[in-house]
């Protein structure tokens, strides 16, 4: 296993546009997103979702920040009516720092806020069927695969399986 990257999670601020758009600007990361993250990532589209992840309080939506960097994003997504005990977990790390630990370290961080903040009992994630890395790391942190869709989802082209993992907040107290 590598040795993780020191990093931080802070709140975006304009000031990050240019590493936003610089990595966020990657066809490898936008394959595995939903279409609300484009490509190509323009300045428009940075402006937008810093405008986005600094509106509510409390903040939700964090930079993940290398040496001063913002190389990539981790939030957490409360739901609403029948969902609202339910919390969506999104995330995405620049290409150049895969592999060090940082994603599977900001997830078990941005759970642990989840529970503190909101009145929740779950919080889950939905990759890609082709996404074995972010099925691997969710795993490492406790979540369990609790459905497959097959060929439910439509992106670049193809129709891809969705997952949804989950962990509860029950069996990170007894874990």
């Amino acid at each position: 296993m590598n040795t993780q990257v020191a990093f931080t999670l802070r709140p975006w601020a304009i000031e990050d546009l240019t590493s936003l758009v610089k990595y966020a600007n990657n066809w490898q990361v936008a394959r595995n997103m939903t279409d609300k993250f484009p490509h190509p990532y323009t300045e428009a589209d940075g402006q937008s979702f810093i405008a986005f992840a600094t509106a509510d309080s409390p903040i939700h939506l964090f930079a993940i920040d290398v040496e001063g960097e913002a190389v990539g994003g981790i939030g957490i997504h409360p739901q609403t009516d029948i969902h609202r005990k339910n919390a969506e977990l999104g995330y995405w790390l620049a290409e150049p720092f895969w592999g060090q630990g940082i994603v599977r370290a900001a997830i078990k961080r941005v759970v642990d806020f989840a529970f503190k903040t909101y009145d929740i009992d779950r919080v889950f994630a939905r990759p890609f069927g082709t996404n074995a890395a972010s099925q691997k790391v969710l795993e490492t942190n406790g979540f369990v695969l609790e459905a497959r869709f097959d060929r439910t989802l439509y992106k670049n082209g193809e129709y891809v399986d969705e997952l949804i993992y989950a962990v509860r907040r029950q069996d990170l107290i007894r874990g």
